[in-house]
């Protein structure tokens, strides 16, 4: 799934109220040389093959985070069977209930061992043992998003924790291959897993646009996408490859490589040098900003003369450069305080937007992960299936680009989320409507794998036009939280799809389920202020006295 952080796009046509607005706040007076100025006349201009092989180093996270997370689509699945020779009484038909026949009278497809299901007689331990492993990775998921999150911005770094990360996610992945032997064991490998993969993209995100100038962070972020879903393509390959082995194979061949690349990020890739000037390691701070720093301008050379000096006082052990950090940095380094979420519970207004994106993301979430889960469902081959749902997100991406510029936010959100749910309660219908027994059984096929990309489609691209309107509906200050918070919500959605696509396997009830969901969750976007063509804010206040000030030139433009 696309973040689209980089994305945030300002527009020169405001209406004349938020012009009024922005008149009327104070400007800023002059500051000092700030931590974003200092990084920018280092390495803002240039971005050579250096920079991005850096960048693509540490954006293949991205690919197996997307493994980890869509791997139980293979794992997971529920086999087919047929019926044997030993089915003397006749009892046993292509539409009968595999739980209601005897055990002599049918057999599975392919060995026991290439479905957990099958390995483990699960076919018939009900919708909650089925999909309780994969709900137990997205709650890992969540947990991890709370407790890992505050380490990137404290004590480990960028880098050591997405180091840490990726170790955490690929050796659960491992253990899952070598010890799980009941469903349970592999339900608590799962809970780790995700636990691990839960900082995996923001910190790979994050430390790789960290490392350029702000002219190049779109782009750099952009690669973290791309290898998100060349990662979820690369599973139906391997899948395909390892059909009829154990799916502890699928599971081994995408954590073994995690493994040593953590190892490559450990040993070459560098820490942000903005993390490290904000915990008041310095030294460190000068050194990697020399090290990553592209050509040497006169900006340059005026910086290693002020900076890079043994300008270091003995008893402190400080350089004699001082920067000022601006508010959100000043926001990340104090994460612990929790200052930044106290603040959105603070002001109504605040929580008020919070709750209603948190729902809408609560809704794109359930069906984002959803689909690709429940593709087992449809009489559709798996692996073209698969591949044709990973394949959508680059056209959602692009997508993006062009509806956010034309049109409003809340329009397409509540449109794009409406149309996934309409398609995805279509699917029911048309199940419903022509028999699987029917001439156009296979046209019955085809328009449901049909209605299920489009649905998946318009979450993906609902999700990307969420992101980017939740950036804009926050300030500096709360902006990181805000998203996080959203983010959140969306794999808290994610948590129920397992669930609801195992009670599905004999019907198409969770089909029905996403598409009420996020038809209604798109409804919330009726408490929220249009943001198209406002500026961003800083500050909370800064936030509420501006749309304040727009409020009343708009109350005094409509009676004049």
């Amino acid at each position: 799934m696309t973040d689209p952080a980089p994305l945030i796009l300002r527009s020169s046509s405001s209406s004349s109220s938020v012009v009024a607005a922005e008149a009327s706040l104070p400007s800023s007076g002059t500051r000092t040389s700030t931590l974003d100025d200092t990084i920018e006349r280092c390495i803002g201009d240039y971005f050579g093959w250096t920079q991005f092989l850096r960048a693509i180093l540490i954006s293949l996270a991205w690919a197996f985070d997307a493994q980890q997370t869509f791997i139980t689509v293979f794992t997971d699945v529920d086999p087919t069977w047929h019926c044997t020779r030993n089915n003397t009484t006749n009892i046993c038909s292509s539409s009968s209930q595999v739980c209601l026949l005897p055990d002599e009278a049918w057999s599975w497809d392919l060995p026991p061992y290439t479905s957990t299901i099958s390995e483990w007689s699960l076919q018939c331990a009900g919708s909650f043992l089925a999909g309780l492993p994969a709900s137990s990775f997205f709650a890992g998921c969540l947990a991890g998003g709370f407790v890992l999150a505050t380490l990137a911005d404290s004590y480990l770094g960028r880098k050591k924790l997405l180091v840490l990360s990726c170790l955490l996610m690929s050796i659960s992945g491992l253990l899952t291959a070598l010890v799980s032997t009941n469903v349970w064991i592999y339900t608590a490998l799962r809970f780790l897993c995700g636990f691990g993969r839960a900082s995996v993209g923001t910190c790979a995100l994050v430390l790789a646009t960290e490392m350029v100038g702000k002219r190049w962070r779109a782009h750099v972020g952009m690669i973290g996408f791309l290898f998100f879903t060349l990662g979820f393509l690369s599973l139906p390959l391997m899948a395909y490859l390892n059909r009829g082995s154990s799916w502890r194979v699928l599971y081994f061949w995408s954590c073994a490589p995690t493994v040593l690349y953590s190892i490559l990020v450990h040993l070459f890739a560098y820490e942000s040098p903005r993390w490290l000037y904000v915990r008041g390691r310095k030294q460190e701070f000068l050194s990697t900003l020399k090290s990553i720093a592209t050509v040497p301008t006169p900006q340059l050379l005026d910086i290693t003369s002020s900076c890079f000096s043994n300008n270091t006082n003995s008893s402190s052990g400080t350089t004699g450069c001082e920067l000022d950090i601006d508010d959100a940095t000043r926001n990340a380094a104090n994460f612990w305080n929790s200052s930044s979420y106290y603040a959105l519970w603070e002001k109504p207004w605040a929580f008020r937007r919070l709750a209603a994106v948190m729902a809408i993301g609560f809704g794109t979430g359930m069906v984002y992960y959803g689909m690709p889960l429940g593709l087992g469902n449809l009489s559709f081959n798996l692996y073209l299936s698969v591949t044709l749902n990973a394949l959508s997100e680059f056209p959602a991406a692009f997508m993006t680009f062009f509806l956010i510029a034309t049109l409003n936010r809340k329009g397409l959100v509540l449109g794009l989320s409406v149309a996934s749910g309409v398609c995805s309660c279509l699917i029911i219908v048309v199940e419903q409507v022509i028999n699987s027994n029917s001439y156009y059984y296979w046209w019955r096929n085809a328009l449901q794998m049909v209605l299920e990309l489009a649905s998946f489609f318009s979450a993906c691209t609902g999700f990307n036009v969420l992101m980017i309107f939740t950036l804009e509906l926050f300030p500096t200050s709360v902006r990181n939280s805000a998203l996080s918070m959203v983010r959140q919500a969306v794999v808290f959605g994610g948590l129920f799809s397992p669930l609801l696509v195992a009670a599905g396997r004999n019907g198409l009830l969770s089909y029905g389920v996403f598409g009420v969901t996020i038809a209604v969750s798109g409804l919330f976007v009726g408490c929220l202020p249009e943001t198209r063509g406002a500026a961003l804010c800083d500050t909370l206040d800064e936030q509420e006295h501006k749309e304040t000030l727009a409020f009343s030139a708009k109350i005094t433009q409509d009676f004049a």
